[in-house]
């Protein structure tokens, strides 16, 4: 069984990278809107603390999750934004260390797992790797979106690589939330890592389905924080050409994603992009 120290060091790295950003704001900036219709660069924040308590929840109390997974089926619609805005009423310094304390916690029990572990989510269970890959992806996800209101740059880093994955293994999952039948054969996918030199490669080499393109354009497309107009991805055959307009490595609905540049935004980005509970073993990272 792969070892998932690895994926929790980089979720660590990413959380990391993400409070280096927000640590520092003047409270006012903590207001600042994102592309998230109706959230605030502390809904960002407050949804990851909210998401990280579910997470931990999972792995150290399974009976506590699932009275908590009753509480979101009593509000479908509403549970994501409504966990958001409860963190969100606190203090930035309140929240900020709300943040800090609930990611520490899950990281020090993902951890302690024992091997083979499997933890309840809202699908199927999880292993401690799949839980600290989702994690990472919503991190990295939700970062993108505090960097935007801040007016940010961020600088892609080898911690792409998991989401990267995750976006391929979540191929069949974005096609079924559409309504459409997955197709049969993988495609192969080949992304530049962010050093420019490695290529990050999935699937067969003869498959004649193909993605190609940088990585970090990718890792957007699949988290939905860049239009696919935007980005550097070529689609070889019909087939790859849907996926790129559906793609979503992220559970639930059909996300509206972002607005090609220079388009005003129609407030229907996705916001908390729940980790989805069918990740298979391994760290994260192929």
């Amino acid at each position: 069984m792969s070892d998932p120290t690895p994926v929790i060091d980089d979720l660590r790295e990413e959380s990391e990278e993400l409070d280096r950003l927000v640590a520092g704001l003047e409270p006012e900036r903590w207001a600042l809107s994102t592309p998230a219709a109706g959230w605030t660069v502390a809904h960002q924040i407050g949804h990851l603390a909210w998401t990280d308590h579910y997470a931990l929840t999972a792995v150290t109390d399974p009976d506590g999750f699932r009275a908590l997974v009753e509480q979101a089926l009593a509000a479908p619609y509403t549970y994501v934004d409504d966990g958001a805005e409860e963190y969100a009423r606190a203090e930035p310094a309140a929240l900020l260390a709300r943040w800090r304390e609930g990611r520490a916690a899950l990281e020090k029990a993902l951890r302690e797992a024992p091997d083979g572990a499997r933890f309840p989510w809202f699908g199927p269970p999880m292993s401690a790797a799949s839980v600290a890959t989702a994690r990472l992806m919503e991190t990295w996800a939700h970062a993108q979106d505090v960097a935007d209101a801040l007016g940010v740059t961020r600088a892609p880093t080898a911690r792409l690589r998991h989401i990267a994955w995750l976006g391929v293994r979540t191929r069949d999952f974005a096609y079924g939330v559409h309504g459409l039948t997955p197709p049969a054969d993988p495609f192969r996918v080949e992304l530049t890592a962010p050093d420019g030199d490695d290529v990050w490669a999935y699937g067969p080499e003869d498959a004649p389905q193909r993605v190609t393109g940088p990585a970090l354009d990718f890792c957007l497309l699949v988290t939905q924080r860049a239009h696919r107009a935007d980005l550097d991805l070529i689609a070889d055959g019909p087939d790859a050409d849907r996926w790129l307009d559906i793609a979503q490595a992220f559970a639930g609905p059909p996300g509206g994603g972002r607005e090609p540049e220079g388009n005003e935004p129609e407030g229907n980005e996705p916001k908390g992009n729940e980790p989805k509970g069918n990740e298979p073993e391994g760290d994260g990272a192929r």
